[in-house]
């Protein structure tokens, strides 16, 4: 048992940085514009971008009015640690969650806004590694 400790050891670590290795950091591409959602509206899914899910809608009228939010996290400093957005000063940026259907937890996708309020806003829905910029018109 002694000499199989080493060699489970070994390929724990090789299949973790296999797993590493497959997120890559090349930009994500631009997407396209969507109307902002009226403070008491919920903007339609026909003018999300493609690669936006109908219920990111909800969650772009709820920043609109400044809530409510249904997760505790929702609204708070997203951190940028690993720099796959343009740098900003701390505090910039501010996460969302998008919910997945048949989801019990908040799932990966993510709307992150920058500035206060929002000029800039970016889709990921594979936990940060890749992000999506897309426009809300006024």
């Amino acid at each position: 048992m002694r000499a199989l400790k080493p060699f489970l050891l070994l390929i724990v670590l090789v299949v973790a940085a296999l797993l590493w290795g497959r997120h890559g950091t090349e930009p994500a591409p631009t997407g396209g514009t969507v109307a902002a959602p009226q403070a008491n509206s919920v903007a339609s899914p026909s003018t999300l971008p493609a690669f936006l899910p109908p219920e990111a809608a909800d969650i772009l009228a709820r920043i609109a009015r400044g809530g409510p939010f249904e997760h505790r996290q929702d609204g708070v400093v997203f951190q940028n640690r690993e720099n796959r957005l343009p740098a900003q000063p701390e505090g910039y940026y501010h996460e969302y969650t998008v919910d997945t259907p048949g989801l019990d937890y908040r799932g990966a996708r993510r709307i992150i806004t920058g500035g206060t309020p929002p000029q800039v806003y970016y889709y990921t829905d594979d936990h940060y590694r890749t992000f999506r910029r897309f426009e809300v018109t006024p």
